[in-house]
């Protein structure tokens, strides 16, 4: 156990004083101190601005459906987020997705096509030409880029696998995960498995069937021969993964135990050095409050930086806070009753950009989890906006829905209005990792150097998904409690 220190949650000269204050509590500021209470730190202090934690971790409950307005799974191929899991008690509480939202589809030509997950898939597809798929087979000959090469993915995809490749794969998917856009995205920050394949294998394909081999390998140590674990998949390798009741489960599990350290309401407005290490200033009803800390870990997101004051600490809060995070609205429709004769097969579907529809895409929640929907019932989640079309988000919400409305009309065949409705704007959803994200990141490590003691979290910095959080989450909480016994 780490000693605490002396004055520790009592007030010294009217400032309350804390080994650890964590700024932030959505899913990395919970999952940092949750480590850390496994590291023996107790007693840290998380401040949160909203009423609630969990950040875009959310869900409602609508008659009987489930809606999660952000995030809404996970992959299992995060160690940290495997041991989070079952640190918090909650293996039993895990949901599998079925296995039919393995498929995924990809709009073309105003059809649903299942987007090729493996070489055989990829020989039979529709949804590439047989000239693509002959520049697919060429692609283990593309020589790699330098490793100081700095390049868009659109670039990077175009090099090694195509123009049409990048149009109806690469765009869709990084619509559906970013909300963005290849041109703007930077391959090494922002799909860095993809440039690590290139920089040790040499290619992609190569990369992909060394790693097959590997999960193979291991499953087979493991006692487990079976399963799809040798498998060459065409996206991130792991099985989908939620929780009975949705993720709110997995951010109730972080939040409780923290008790009466968790401050929510409470608006952080900036931090500067003291003799004990930091002092943190934040208000609530009652007016400003004032809090030394020997530790500071922020995990705010970007956009809130310019607003901090930051006195005698040289971060550069106007380049953090220049980060893009573009405006998304998530649409729910509920039905009592499936509204298709068609059973759907798939995780969802996404639009690329040259098809000209005015929705990201959907996502069929119930099909994979089905707790989503009561039984014999479809939950659905379609999502508009994004770096691409992010005028569309100014809509109203009734024009939100008929529009949704008419494009699922259009390629779902669907002719029944939903029975429950809800609509969720996110004005700024996710940090884009554009070109130059490497260098200011750069430049926060140089910030964390000249401060010691201050950190900086969150997903604009190791990578949005959850399990990106998680994994910085726990790295955080190690060199945190390291700084606290040295």
């Amino acid at each position: 156990m780490i000693e605490a220190s002396e004055g520790r949650g009592e007030r010294a000269d009217d400032v309350e004083q804390r080994d650890v204050v964590i700024v932030g509590a959505g899913v990395s500021g919970l999952a940092t101190a949750h480590f850390l209470r496994n590291q023996g730190v107790d007693g840290v202090l998380l401040i949160e601005g909203e009423e609630q934690a969990g950040g875009t971790i959310q869900t409602r409950q609508l008659d009987g459906f489930i809606f999660e307005p952000g995030p809404n799974s996970m992959l299992d191929n995060s160690p940290a987020m495997k041991r989070l899991i079952g640190q918090l008690g909650l293996d039993d509480r895990v949901a599998v997705a079925a296995d039919a939202a393995k498929k995924r589809y990809i709009v073309r030509d105003g059809r649903l096509q299942p987007l090729p997950m493996s070489p055989p898939s990829l020989i039979k597809s529709r949804l590439f030409s047989w000239g693509t798929k002959l520049r697919l087979a060429r692609e283990p000959f593309v020589s790699a880029a330098p490793a100081d090469a700095e390049e868009t993915l659109e670039q990077f995809v175009l090099r090694r696998l195509g123009r049409e490749f990048l149009q109806y794969a690469i765009d869709p998917f990084v619509a559906g995960t970013f909300a963005g856009r290849p041109e703007d995205l930077c391959v090494r920050t922002a799909f860095r498995r993809l440039w690590d394949l290139e920089q040790h294998h040499g290619s992609l394909i190569r990369g992909a069937m060394q790693l097959a081999k590997q999960r193979k390998a291991a499953a087979k140590a493991a006692g487990n021969a079976s399963g799809d674990e040798g498998e060459i998949q065409a996206g991130p390798s792991g099985k989908m993964l939620s929780f009975e009741g949705g993720l709110q489960t997995l951010i109730q599990s972080l939040a409780t135990p923290c008790g009466e350290n968790l401050r929510t309401s409470l608006a952080y407005l900036g931090v500067r050095r003291s003799d004990f290490g930091y002092r943190v200033t934040s208000m609530d009803v009652d007016g400003a409050h004032e809090i030394d800390a020997r530790v500071m870990l922020l995990t705010l997101p970007a956009h809130t930086y310019p607003s901090l004051e930051f006195d005698d600490i040289n971060m550069p809060l106007d380049e953090i806070g220049a980060i893009p995070y573009p405006p998304v609205t998530a649409v729910f429709f509920g039905y009592h009753q499936r509204p298709t004769e068609e059973p759907l097969d798939g995780f969802g579907f996404l639009t690329p950009r040259l098809e000209s529809r005015r929705i990201l895409g959907t996502l069929w929640n119930s099909v994979g989890f089905p707790d989503r929907a009561p039984e014999g019932g479809l939950a659905m989640t379609t999502y508009v906006g994004g770096m691409r079309q992010p005028e569309n988000t100014q809509w109203s919400d009734e024009e939100m829905v008929d529009v949704v409305f008419e494009e699922l009309r259009d390629l779902m065949g669907i002719q029944l209005r939903p029975d429950v409705v809800a609509v969720h704007r996110w004005t700024r959803a996710i940090p884009q990792y554009v070109m130059g994200h490497r260098q200011l990141m750069e430049k926060v490590d140089a910030a964390e150097v000249e401060a010691p003691g201050l950190f900086i979290g969150g997903n604009f910095r190791g990578g949005i998904s959850l399990g990106d959080c998680v994994t910085r989450s726990e790295e955080l909480a190690e060199q945190i409690a390291t700084f606290l016994r040295d």
